[in-house]
């Protein structure tokens, strides 16, 4: 038994053997062979980063199509007087500039792209601060009413007028539920109609604001901001965690959208303060003020119930970016922006 056992592994090492020589006489003088039952990996794997959906510039929100967000901007000048409200789908605006003009009272100038209403109004009179707005969007500028000196810096500046003043009369209607002049209203649908008749560009390259999906955490929680325009308007916003907007009251009253029947409400409100120059007087001797919104100076963006404190910038080519004292950009969140442009002078108030 012992010898049988003794024959097998000596016949087990002549195998081994004789395959080792095999192996031997198959390579070259000097080499050695080297057999790996591991899968061969010539490279990692590489997944492709997945592309982008088109956005809206000035919201963040995604876009049907990457040439919807090369829609030309509309710039609607909006009444803010009490016998204005409530105005008309100013909700569906991107972009909304609230200014001082006259006596205290407050104007808009609502920036549209991503939505079209069919209804906008009431349309009122330019100030001076439009001619800063309007070219850092390119925008097709509507209103009714200015006077000769804001005419002519709208012509100089070189924006695309399609206001009553430039004897245009096809996008307009009057409403017979108001006096005049708070129910003149324009149909945007039938303004871009005029503006194809009238050759100018129906698309743009637009650089938009700068957002952030996932919300980052400030040094500062803010319920309520209180904005005191004047003593003939105040505004306040506050948070409302549940749809993540702020919602704007107006002299102590819910601010509504007629279209809707619902508070207007922010996805960012942008307090900027900005030099406001006096620049006339009106028949009772209220003041009117260019108000330059380009340059920079100082802002606080209010955005998912914290507060950022920094400065704003722009060329008057492209819409103003905001930044921290330590130089990293302040990023909005997606959706709709309120601007609060207020003198350098006035304090505003948080809870």
């Amino acid at each position: 038994m012992h010898l049988r056992r003794s024959r097998v592994l000596a016949a087990l090492l002549v195998v081994s053997l004789l395959s080792v020589a095999l192996l031997m006489a198959g390579c070259k003088k000097g080499e050695q062979s080297l057999v790996s039952y591991w899968p061969k990996a010539d490279k990692e794997r590489v997944v492709p980063k997945p592309a982008e959906p088109p956005r809206w510039p000035l919201t963040g929100l995604d876009a049907p199509s990457a040439e919807a967000i090369k829609l030309r901007v509309v710039s609607v000048k909006i009444e803010n007087s009490a016998a204005a409200r409530p105005q008309t789908n100013m909700q569906m605006a991107d972009v909304v500039y609230e200014s001082v003009t006259e006596g205290g009272i407050t104007r808009f100038n609502a920036i549209f792209q991503s939505q079209s209403p069919d209804t906008i109004g009431p349309v009122r009179s330019a100030r001076l601060s439009d001619v800063y707005i309007v070219p850092e969007y390119n925008a097709l500028f509507v209103f009714s009413g200015a006077s000769s000196t804001v005419n002519a810096r709208v012509k100089k500046a070189g924006i695309d007028n399609l206001s009553e003043d430039a004897g245009i009369s096809y996008p307009f209607s009057r409403s017979s539920s108001r006096s005049a002049p708070h129910n003149l209203y324009l149909s945007l649908a039938k303004l871009r109609e005029e503006s194809v008749k009238r050759k100018m560009d129906q698309t743009q390259s637009l650089a938009g604001f700068t957002f952030e999906r996932v919300s980052s955490e400030s040094t500062s929680a803010i319920t309520s901001v209180s904005i005191p325009f004047s003593t003939a308007n105040k505004v306040e916003w506050t948070y409302d965690a549940a749809s993540k907007t702020y919602l704007r009251v107006n002299n102590g009253k819910k601010f509504m959208d007629a279209a809707t029947n619902k508070q207007i409400s922010a996805r960012n409100v942008v307090v900027v303060w900005a030099q406001h120059k006096s620049a006339s007087q009106d028949k009772v001797g209220s003041t009117t003020y260019e108000i330059v919104l380009s340059g920079s100076g100082q802002c606080a963006v209010f955005r998912d119930g914290q507060r950022f404190d920094g400065t704003w910038a722009t060329d008057g080519t492209k819409p103003p970016s905001f930044k921290s004292q330590d130089g990293t950009l302040i990023k909005l969140s997606p959706g709709n922006t309120w601007f609060q442009v207020i003198q350098p002078s006035v304090n505003i108030t948080m809870k």
